[in-house]
């Protein structure tokens, strides 16, 4: 942990070879982004762990969210003082149909420009930094034919799944061929990519999608993933699914947001890994401002031209000067909790600080932009607007 340069895992062979292309060679609009998530990446790989239970891992809550008919908002959240955890109390996906008829073989050009034909998906993996592609295959009715699984797919139908990846988030070549795969979906959030490269060389046919996650990615990934399987239909259904599902939830975020301006709170996303020393502020292009602006929010750290992986430091803090901090749930815990938290450069002085205003949710489900977004931003909602809503009350955690 705490590397600042991108791993080998993370690169791939010069675009032109037979074997598709590397991350640095995407298009000039698409390049900084790419190279601002390679080099947080090797912090993300490292730093996520498997969750250790309880309220404050993120997971599923005891109870059940108060319907929304009952939701008082806040007046001005603002000025709300305390912690919450946001709480998906239920994290399974519902597959559009349960007898999903996939049209193969399927030849598809992936987003590095290699043609790939899958011409069976009896044994599927789907693989990524965020568990975003798994459960799309569990949304797309072939749940049922997932082999194996990476650390972060975190719905609990996968969970008896054997894991593929090692040391966090690498993949390791040998448990993917012991387990016989006909297909492999990935991005490029995982390496080494000679485990990729090994993958091909064996005859699995490996299709790599989008790597970028965002509300405006939540479409364009099932879309991807569904035509690499062949269930370009129920890929058609999925997608229209989820489109309502988010509308209907920023519909009803529109009605708790306050309608003054100035009382809309100003949120700050904090990755923290305590343990290494590690803190950025995810900025403009992170995913993060995606997520707070669908939550009628105000993104301070793109007002404040923060980039998208910018280290910690005082004085964006007091640029910001943000009303509630997000943060994943094991970093906040890496930190010591909110105690540690306020100790973090810049934070105390922050009115979020002041307030004691830290807003944490699970590393597998806040930034996936999978299947659960409209859940995410349901859950979110609840701990900015009205706090008191949410399924798990943040004092119930260990702090």
């Amino acid at each position: 942990m705490g590397h600042r340069q991108p791993p080998p895992s993370c690169s791939g062979p010069p675009r032109g070879t037979a074997r598709g292309s590397a991350p640095g060679h995407a298009r000039p609009a698409r390049r900084r982004t790419l190279l601002g998530l390679l080099l947080v990446l090797p912090l993300l790989l490292s730093g996520c762990q498997a969750p250790t239970g309880g309220a404050h891992s993120g997971q599923a809550g005891t109870g059940q969210a108060v319907p929304w008919s009952q939701v008082r908002p806040l007046a001005d959240p603002r000025s709300y003082q305390g912690p919450t955890t946001a709480t998906v109390p239920d994290a399974d996906i519902a597959p559009v149909t349960r007898t999903s008829r996939p049209v193969l073989p399927a030849t598809v050009t992936d987003v590095q420009g290699t043609e790939v034909t899958v011409r069976s998906d009896d044994r599927i993996l789907a693989l990524d930094l965020y568990g975003t592609l798994a459960a799309t295959v569990y949304g797309l009715g072939l749940g049922d034919r997932l082999v194996g699984r990476d650390q972060s797919t975190g719905i609990p139908a996968a969970a008896k799944l054997p894991l593929v990846t090692s040391g966090g988030h690498q993949l390791n070549a040998e448990a993917i061929l012991a387990l016989h795969p006909t297909v492999l979906i990935t991005d490029t959030t995982l390496g080494p990519w000679d485990a990729v490269l090994q993958l091909r060389d064996s005859g699995v046919p490996v299709v790599v999608v989008g790597a970028r996650r965002s509300l405006d990615t939540v479409g364009t990934l099932v879309d991807e993933v569904a035509a690499a399987l062949g269930v370009r239909a129920e890929g058609k259904l999925l997608r229209t699914r989820l489109d309502k599902e988010l509308a209907a939830e920023q519909a009803q975020i529109d009605t708790i947001v306050p309608t003054e301006a100035a009382r809309r709170p100003r949120v700050i996303f904090l990755y923290a890994r305590g343990q290494a020393g590690v803190y950025y502020i995810f900025g403009k292009g992170s995913g993060a401002d995606s997520l707070i602006t669908s939550l009628r929010a105000v993104d301070v750290a793109g007002a404040a031209g923060i980039g998208a992986f910018t280290p910690l430091n005082a004085e964006a803090m007091a640029k910001a000067r943000p009303d509630v901090i997000l943060m994943m749930s094991e970093g906040l815990r890496s930190v010591g909790g909110v105690d540690g938290a306020l100790r973090l450069p810049g934070v105390a002085q922050t009115p979020a600080g002041k307030h004691r205003r830290i807003v944490d949710m699970s590393d597998y489900q806040v930034l996936s932009f999978g299947p659960l977004t409209a859940r995410v931003l349901d859950a979110l909602a609840r701990s900015l607007y009205a706090p008191d809503s949410v399924a798990v009350p943040a004092e119930g955690a260990a702090r």
